[in-house]
């Protein structure tokens, strides 16, 4: 390890004491990220980049730590109602409704969570049913109060709007905000990368799955000696 790394790590693992910290995931959703999902583009780059997969080994790493973890849904009522097209993107949202059905409908198998994350019966799952970001008009805020959280790891999709917006509400709030870089996603690609190492490193501590999990290792051993 690099002197430089040493301190950067120390503060990490400060950041994610299991018992103070939250795995936040956005809309790994089966019709946001499965094959039925209304943006190919996305879906293929989570597949390529494995981002499902990293998201769900940090669930079971925090599971095992005894670190909450909470999943962030979006569903859309049939007829649209409480929804506004106040957006391109939701304006093209209304239309694939009006259209063809949404495949995050309540009730749907695609509002449901990805096979991979579960839930587990620990977890907490916040739907919203309006707007791009999980803290807006939900419970999210409070339930993360009521549960001791310090600190959110962030997971899931995209960078382009709903991630982005999740860590400069969750920095507004107070909270301290860890990404992990390898379980979230936006296109293209070289934007996504852009928007981490640009916007994202100035507000929260960027980290690994497989570093994260390290870190939680060693909580693990340290308890069991």
């Amino acid at each position: 390890m690099s002197g430089s790394e040493e301190p950067r790590l120390e503060r990490l693992r400060s950041l994610v004491d299991p018992a103070t910290t939250a795995v936040v995931t956005v809309e790994l959703q089966q019709g946001v990220v499965g094959p039925d999902a209304l943006l190919p583009e996305l879906v293929q780059r989570v597949a390529e980049a494995g981002t499902v997969e990293a998201a769900a080994v940090v669930c079971r790493a925090a599971r095992a730590v005894g670190a909450r973890v909470v999943h962030c849904t979006a569903e859309h009522r049939a007829d649209g109602a409480g929804a506004t097209e106040n957006a391109k993107v939701m304006a093209l949202i209304g239309k694939f409704r009006r259209e063809q059905g949404l495949p995050t409908e309540i009730g749907t198998p695609g509002a449901a969570l990805v096979a991979e994350l579960g839930p587990e019966p620990v977890d907490i799952i916040i739907p919203r049913m309006h707007g791009m970001t999980p803290f807006m008009s939900t419970s999210l805020d409070q339930m993360l109060r009521n549960i001791g959280t310090r600190t959110v790891v962030v997971t899931g999709v995209s960078l382009n709007i709903g991630i982005l917006g999740l860590c400069l509400n969750a920095l507004d709030l107070g909270y301290q905000v860890v990404l992990v870089r390898d379980a979230v996603a936006g296109v293209p690609a070289e934007y996504a990368d852009a928007v981490i190492d640009h916007t994202l490193s100035l507000i929260a501590a960027i980290t690994t799955s497989a570093e994260l999990c390290s870190l939680w290792d060693t909580v693990q051993q340290e308890n069991r000696s």
